[in-house]
């Protein structure tokens, strides 16, 4: 495990004086291609300037970063440090996790180095809006009980055999055990091109506005569907729209919030029972890329339907 450092220009304390903020924050080293890399959170090294990397054992270098991806939260930042300090750890698989299961988080929380804390895995397949990617959410995260606070971003999150089963990226503001972590898998599959191409342009985009179906929603439609996700409104000439997917045509209000109904029901992604918004944007997430065919199960009207969507690219953020 590393200590991620370095400082920013924030202009948002005295307006168009830019005033210096230190940024301190966790990293752990992987090996890939014979390489050695650090991990850790984009939200981290976002605008770092003379940022550096300290090892466990106080030994500090420059760093730099080479790669990110904001849509998942991941960086990936390269040292130019001597082999006998880079100690990597091994990425497990996050697709074997179960609820219940134990996973110790290790970061430095408001800078207290090295510091451990356990507990369990809550729950799979979350998604995560943090506000830096552009009003994507992340998806697919792991939420898990073990304390992390400040500083604990970019941390590993392992389990009792020692495998990196996710990075620790987020906790919930006066919450307690509730942390977030981006899957193994996620890093996994996204550090080849982190590493070559300093960027990940897989996301699948879709081009539509969901929200999850629920029983009062159901009576307001008609339908005796009470789960899948509600089509609100789609963009025009994105992906759901060239697919024919149809939005909502009339507004109502449902405990103070209003919702556009009438439109399309996601039930299924490629045979896979949608349950809710998590669940779709889990599912793409693990198994779709920009630019692939899926079949997506729809009530319309009350009658069952499949139609074949072909998944946009997320535009790159600015």
């Amino acid at each position: 495990m590393v200590t991620v450092r370095g400082v920013i220009r924030d202009l948002s304390i005295n307006g168009p004086i830019p005033t210096i903020v230190s940024i301190l924050g966790t990293g752990f080293v992987v090996k890939y291609d014979d390489s050695f890399y650090i991990v850790t959170n984009f939200h981290v090294v976002d605008g770092l300037l003379n940022s550096t990397v300290t090892f466990s054992n106080g030994d500090a270098y420059r760093a730099k970063t080479i790669g990110s991806d904001a849509y998942s939260d991941l960086a990936i930042v390269l040292v130019n440090a001597p082999l006998v300090e880079f100690h990597p750890l091994s990425l497990g698989s996050s697709s074997k996790l179960k609820v219940g299961e134990t996973v110790v988080a290790i970061g430095n929380p408001f800078g207290l180095s090295e510091t451990v804390t356990v507990g369990v895995v809550s729950q799979l397949g979350r998604t995560l809006d943090t506000g830096i990617s552009g009003g994507f959410a992340i998806a697919d995260t792991i939420q898990f009980s073990a304390p992390i606070n400040p500083g604990n971003s970019g941390g590993p999150l392992i389990n009792l055999n020692g495998m990196v089963i996710g990075m620790t990226t987020a906790t919930v503001t006066d919450s307690q055990g509730l942390g977030f972590a981006i899957p193994a898998d996620t890093i996994s599959r996204e550090l080849p091109f982190l590493v070559k191409d300093g960027k990940y342009d897989k996301h699948p985009y879709l081009g539509v506005q969901l929200v999850d179906m629920n029983y009062e929603l159901s009576q307001a439609m008609g339908t005796n569907v009470t789960w899948g996700v509600l089509v609100q409104s789609t963009v025009p000439g994105g992906p759901a729209d060239k697919a024919g997917l149809k939005g909502g045509t009339r507004t109502t209000t449902i405990l103070d919030q209003k919702y556009l109904i009438g439109g399309d029901i996601i039930t299924s992604a490629n045979g896979t029972r949608i349950i809710d918004y998590d669940a779709f944007t889990a599912f793409l997430e693990e198994h779709a890329v920009s630019g692939q065919t899926i079949q997506l199960g729809i009530i319309r009207n009350g009658r069952f339907m499949v139609i074949s969507l072909v998944l946009g690219t997320r535009p790159p953020l600015t």
